[in-house]
């Protein structure tokens, strides 16, 4: 493997194992937010329900691969987060079209990340910052500590109130957002052939458990 493939290995390998911390939030154990929560309160609770679990010896990573996919939806606004990774072709879908696509999505984040969880080697999670984003958004900036000289990584949050409560609407892992990354996924497929290619196309990446790149 040459340096310019290990360093892109190596990077691909640290945002797996931040996003199964981040969003590996595991159903039975972990404390839920509340609205009383603020941003910070909102991160803190998500990070150590997540790390909890992980930690456990019991489970199978299957089972806990089926706890991350039960839990994410009482941290993230899945709706919110969809708009934003299709842009501005949210307003041409109808109503169905917009269900199916958060519904496909959702899964598909789940297929991507979810079977990392064996990466998880002892990582803790550091709360270091938080910033008012304007426009009712906050960002809590976090930092995932690796053991044995791995590399720390950089995680920011950004959240937006929902009905009074904090929810997550997009990661930024060692600067690279999740949004952006997957609305450039997915235009390239909407700017050949609409949303009817593109729910297709996740539904199929789904079924086999694939991610959109395989």
């Amino acid at each position: 493997m040459n340096s310019t493939r290990s360093s892109r290995f190596g990077q691909t390998a640290r945002c797996l194992v931040a996003f199964v911390i981040a969003f590996g939030l595991l159903s039975g154990s972990f404390r839920a937010a509340s609205a009383a929560d603020d941003p910070k309160q909102v991160v803190r609770k998500l990070t150590d329900a997540v790390i909890g679990v992980l930690q456990e010896k019991g489970p199978s990573a299957d089972a806990k691969r089926e706890k991350i996919r039960g839990i994410v939806v009482d941290y993230v606004d899945f709706p919110s987060m969809s708009r934003l990774v299709l842009a501005r072709n949210w307003n041409g879908l109808t109503d169905e079209q917009k269900k199916a696509f958060t519904e496909e999505f959702k899964q598909h984040l789940s297929v991507t990340y979810g079977k990392n969880v064996e990466s998880y080697n002892n990582e803790k999670v550091q709360i270091v910052g938080d910033r008012d984003e304007g426009r009712g958004d906050w960002t809590v900036q976090t930092k995932i500590l690796r053991p044995q000289g791995g590399g720390d990584i950089l995680v920011d949050y950004r959240l937006r109130q929902v009905n009074g409560e904090w929810k997550v609407i997009d990661l930024v892992i060692e600067r690279v957002s999740l949004v952006s990354n997957f609305r450039s996924q997915f235009q390239d497929v909407m700017a050949n052939g609409g949303i009817d290619r593109l729910l297709k196309l996740l539904h199929e990446k789904n079924a086999a458990g694939q991610p959109l790149k395989s």
